[in-house]
This record gives C-alpha cells, structure tokens and sequence, in this order.
C-alpha cells in the first residue's frame, strides 16, 4: 500500500555560487587579496532518518510523541500535520532522528503500540511520491477475518520479504472492512507472497491475495468488461419454467456455457436467473431478442448481468437525478404553513389559500394516530401565486391562531441557516463583549447557575462562551448613557443580584452627576437622593416591582409568579416591538431553563429570531416547543461538534 503523499519539509542545501563560465581576462591591475571561495558542502549519502507515524488518535500532540520516540534517541524534530483551516490532527506524523540506527530501532521497538489507546502504524517516510504512487511490490488482500489487524497481517506477510507499509482497512468505528493492503520493498517479494498466501486459510476464511490494482486502471477494466459482457440477468419468469425450458429458450442466439433459474430453499423459483454466453455477440443478440418479449405468458426482463455494487450505485444516481428535478420542478411553488389549529383539514386549508392562484396539491401533516402536526403544505402551480400567498397570509388569523406562511424548505437547508446565524451572533458577541463590559449594561437573559463573577460582578458580568450576544434591556440613549433617567438607578439585570449592572463610567469626584442646565432631578428634590431602585415600566406603562436578590434560575422547573400575566396578542398590542421581545424572551426562558439550564439563554435567543405570532404559539403549545426546543439543540450540537478545538 502506498503512503500517503503528503508534502514533508526537505533539507536545503546551500552551495556557493559557482559561475558557468570564466569572464574574458581583464586588464593588468594590481591584485587584490585572494578572497575565500569555500568548497560546495559533501552530500550525506546516509539513509533517511525521517518515520512515518499513522493510526493516531486525533487528540495525540508533538510533546506526546516526543516523550515516546525520544527514548529511542534524540530526536531532531516531530511534526503532527493538521488541517489547515480546522487546526485538527490528520492521525499522522512525522518524526525525524538524528541518524538512521535511532530509526531503525524506533521501528522495530514502537511499530504497532498503543498510543492513547490506538495501535500505531509506522514506516519509513518516502519523500518521492513516485516511490509511493507506482504500486510496485503493493498487494492486495481481500476476505480477511475481522480479528486480523494491522499487527497480525505484518506478522503473516513478514515472512515474504521486507515490509514497508501494512494497512487493514477500518471504517469510522475502527471496524475491519474485511480487506487490506501490504507494501514490499521488492517486487519479487510481493510475487513470492502472492504464490505462497493466495487461496490459503487465514483464521478459517480462504483469502484472496492478488497484485494492487489503482482505482482508475480498475475503472477502465470495469468498462471494458461491460462493453464485452457475456453474462445476462433475466427476471419475471413464470414460476412453472423448468431449468431445461430455460436453457432452450437461450440456446438458439448462441453457445450457452451456463443458465440458471434461482430457486428457494423448498425448490421453487425465484422468478430470475442467469445466462452465460460463450461470446459477447450471442448475449448481445439474446438481450436484444428476448427483452420485454412474452414467454409462458409473462413479459420477460432481459438485460446484461450487473454486479451488486453497480447496481446500487446506478440506482442511487437515478434517485439523486429524481430528486433534483422534483425540487427544481416545485423550486419556489411549495408553501410551507403552520400554527394551524387542530380541526383544520385539507380542503378547508384550500379553501383560504385558492383565492391566491391554482393549488397542485394540499396536504395537511398528521400523526400515526390520525391527529393534526399543526402544520402543511400548499404547492401552487407558479412561483408568483406562492410569493403573493406568502404575503397575503403570513400572520393572518385563521380561526384563534395567527398563520405562519413561508416558501418550504429542505431540512438541510434550514440547519444550514441555523448554523449561520449561530456564526453570525457568535461573531457579533465577540465584538460586543468589550463593549458591553465597559459600558455595564445587563445581559437579557442568565447564562445559567455559577455564571456570574464571585464579587459581583462588573465589566463582562459573568459572559461565556455559548451565550446570546449582550442585549440591552432597554435601548441606551446613547454611548456612556445610563440606561435610566437622570436620577434614577439603571434597572437591574434579569435574574442578577443588585448592583449587578453598576459597571459603568461614573463622573468624578466634585463633579454632581444629576442633569445639565440645573434642572431638577425626576422624581426627587434638587441634590437629593435618586428613588432607590425603580424597576423598568411594563407594557401598560406602569412600573414593575424591582428583582432583588434574583438568583439565576435552578434545575428544577420555576414556578411562574401569581402576577404575571399570560401573553397573547392583546397583552403584547400596547408594547414596542423590543419590550415585546423582552416580554416573549422572559416567558419563553421560564420555560426552557429546567430542561436545559446552561443553554437556556442561547436557545432563547435564537427562538426570538422567529415572528411574534410563532412565539406566542410556542408558548401556548408545549409539544411546538419541545419540536424547536430539539432542533435548536440538534443545531447547537453540530456547531459545536464542528468548531470544537484542538485536544477537547
């Protein structure tokens, strides 16, 4: 098996500048003092020192290695390559000795041990990829038993010759794919192993070792072998067909070497069997006489012999084309409608969304027990009849509930959208943190239990990583604005002890910090105290009660206060559009964080990206919210799968 050709550092050499011809002599003139010319440094002929280390567990670092290999020898340097964007290990190094004995001995000492719980594989680096590529003294080895590993396979072919790479080929979970790869040095050596092992029993199973044969020169036989078949399939055969009737039936385009109807275990025909002809003219002739042709009063299928691989692959292309052209057909036609109520059924979905155009086709989604999803679909036959319906009707009440109507879209690609603006509102966390911790304003939502600073808490407040970007409660008037008159104390953060928000700049010393121009302080006397904490006004512009003593909320469920009101469009007509958010925001986390305490606040915040109406049903359907309550963790967990760093 070849090595993987990886671009490796290489040694540099320096010679001096040696010129190709001499110059045309010039004139007499004084000698000048002979300057050095040093002689071109000798080439090491030694063999290379540099190994080939695979099979590394991702999390394995130079200094793991380091300590490994450096009792062997000295070690001039490691190198574990990685991804370049992701930073991730590849599962392989390079580890350069001083001399060749140190590497000698590192493979003939280390090859197959256990690294962080993974049997490593390694061999000497070959820098020419024309070494690695040519295939000369590689075999291949296929049915191998799945206890054969890398080691038991190197052990069985070492008595051949001199083994320079051994590779058992595993799938994602380390499993054995039943095949494997041996490089020799030789290629006498593979020939030898070839005649000695081919055909033989490796732990009971009868392995076939041949020559290692590219995938493009396999490809290449594979359609010369196509183009000169002599073998057919035929199926829809009447059960009653004899093998001798079978055989007639094929005998008269050509020499038949073999046919066969496949029966069952009780004798019983399958229905199919199969023709082998002597040469590739007869088959063709049979395919093409007897294809869809009537025999025993059945229309028969007669076509060339595939492979089970080939035919899965052609039936997966043929699914993939089917699938592109349906979507490409209804690309912008499809809408997609939820928040419906219960009794709502197909015809009476068509009824509100016909006056929009010509509907192809109406489906409301159900359960297996028969029971609406509160969700459906309308395809309209003209990408403009859907965009008109989407504005028409998105946030219309049909019957209690406000409808929520958009384009459908595959589910790839909504993750994929999720995905993004997780990216987007991570970015525009890390740029906000700053300024939120100077400035001190509240977070709108808790991270969760033991996220706030022991002392506190100023400047970040308590911010990790996985949190909703820094929000205001409330818009600031503007940079270095309080969030609260002149006069009265910021409002407290969301589940944040007092003083918690307190963070920002203050006047100095001497200076009063009540309003310009002398005016009078709100609410209070000229100079004198400001109201002690006020909370921030509510929807009907009263004030709310002020959170003191707030804790971030526990595992268990929290109980919602007696005072607080259920939300719905009339609650939330009188409020701006941010103090709805806030309102939403509140109920909906009171919801999530007893099942998910640390993600509340992130989960939270992506819900508010949804409209009002959604929200509200959210909080009204507790089977819509656990839906997008599991999705948005499905969302986070791929992000974080995919952006998690080196070494966790």
């Amino acid at each position: 098996m070849s090595a993987p050709a990886v671009a490796q550092p290489q040694e540099t050499i320096t010679q001096g500048a040696v010129p190709d011809a001499a110059p045309p002599a010039p004139a007499p003139a004084p000698a000048p003092a002979p300057a050095y010319n040093p002689p071109p440094p000798q080439i090491s002929t030694a063999p290379s020192a540099s190994l080939y280390v695979g099979e590394l567990d991702p999390t394995v670092t130079e200094a793991m290695l380091f300590e490994i290999f450096n009792m062997i020898g000295p070690v001039a340097s490691i190198r574990v390559c990685r991804d370049a964007v992701t930073r991730r290990s590849l599962g392989y190094a390079y580890v350069n000795y001083l001399n060749a004995g140190d590497g000698e001995r590192a493979l003939e000492q280390l090859n197959y041990s256990l690294i962080k719980g993974r049997a490593c594989r390694i061999m000497w680096s070959q820098r020419d990829p024309a070494l690695r590529k040519t295939g000369q003294g590689n075999i291949f080895i296929k049915n191998l038993d799945d206890a054969i590993d890398n080691k038991a396979l190197h052990d069985t072919f070492a008595a051949f010759g001199n083994v320079l790479s051994c590779k058992v080929a595993t799938d994602e979970h380390g499993r054995s794919k039943g095949y494997g790869f041996v490089h020799y040095e030789t290629a006498e050596a593979a020939d030898t192993a070839i005649k000695a092992v081919n055909g033989m029993l490796l732990n009971d199973r009868k392995v076939f070792v041949g020559h290692y044969i590219s995938k493009k020169e396999r490809q290449s036989k594979m359609e010369e072998m196509r183009a000169q078949f002599t073998n057919i399939y035929v199926k829809n055969l009447d059960p009653e067909v004899t093998q001798d009737e079978f055989t007639e039936l094929f005998q008269q385009f050509g020499t038949v070497t073999s046919a066969v109807v496949q029966v069952d275990d009780e004798g019983k025909s399958k229905g199919f069997g199969f023709v082998n002809f002597e040469n590739h003219d007869d088959a063709q002739k049979a395919v093409d006489g007897l294809h869809d042709t009537e025999f025993k009063s059945r229309r028969i299928f007669v076509t060339r012999a595939q492979k089970k691989a080939e035919r899965e692959e052609e039936l997966r292309k043929s699914y993939e084309q089917a699938k592109m052209e349906k979507l490409s057909k209804y690309q912008g036609t499809n809408v997609y409608i939820k928040n419906l109520e219960d009794d709502v059924e197909d015809e009476k979905l068509r009824a509100e969304f016909e006056p929009f155009g010509t509907i192809t086709s109406v489906k409301v989604m159900r359960d297996e027990k028969g029971s609406s999803k509160g969700f459906g679909f309308v395809c309209f036959s003209t990408p403009e009849e859907a965009n008109k319906a989407v504005a028409e009707m998105n946030g219309k009440m049909m019957g209690t509930k406000p409808l929520y109507v958009s384009h459908a879209q595959r589910r790839e690609i909504r993750r994929q959208q999720l995905a993004s603006q997780i990216a987007q509102r991570d970015q525009i966390r890390m740029q906000q943190a700053a300024t939120a911790g100077m400035a001190g304003y509240p977070y709108m939502y808790p991270p969760g239990p033991g996220a706030y600073p022991p002392q506190g808490g100023r400047g970040m407040m308590g911010y990790q990583p996985g949190m909703v970007p820094p929000r205001p409660r409330y818009p600031p008037g503007g940079p270095g604005m309080p969030m609260a008159p002149y006069g009265q104390a910021p409002p407290q953060p969301y589940g944040g002890p007092p003083g918690y928000a307190r963070g920002g700049p203050r006047p100095p010393q001497g200076v009063p910090s009540g309003p310009p121009n002398g005016a009078p302080r709100p609410g209070g006397p000229q100079g004198g105290p400001p109201p002690a904490n006020r909370g921030p006004p509510a929807a009907n512009g009263r004030s709310k009660p002020p959170v003191r003593n707030a804790v971030p909320p526990p595992a268990a469920a929290p109980a919602a206060s007696s005072d607080t009101p259920s939300l719905s469009p009339g609650v939330l007509v009188n409020a701006n559009p941010m103090e709805q958010k806030q309102m939403l925001g509140e109920a909906i986390y009171v919801k999530i964080a007893p099942a998910q305490p640390e993600l509340a606040g992130k989960i939270t915040g992506m819900l508010l990206e949804m409209d009002n109406a959604e929200l509200i049903h959210l909080l009204e359907n507790s089977d819509a919210l656990n839906s997008k309550l599991n999705e948005a963790l499905a969302v986070l967990q791929e992000f974080t799968t995919k952006d998690t760093p080196e070494g966790n």
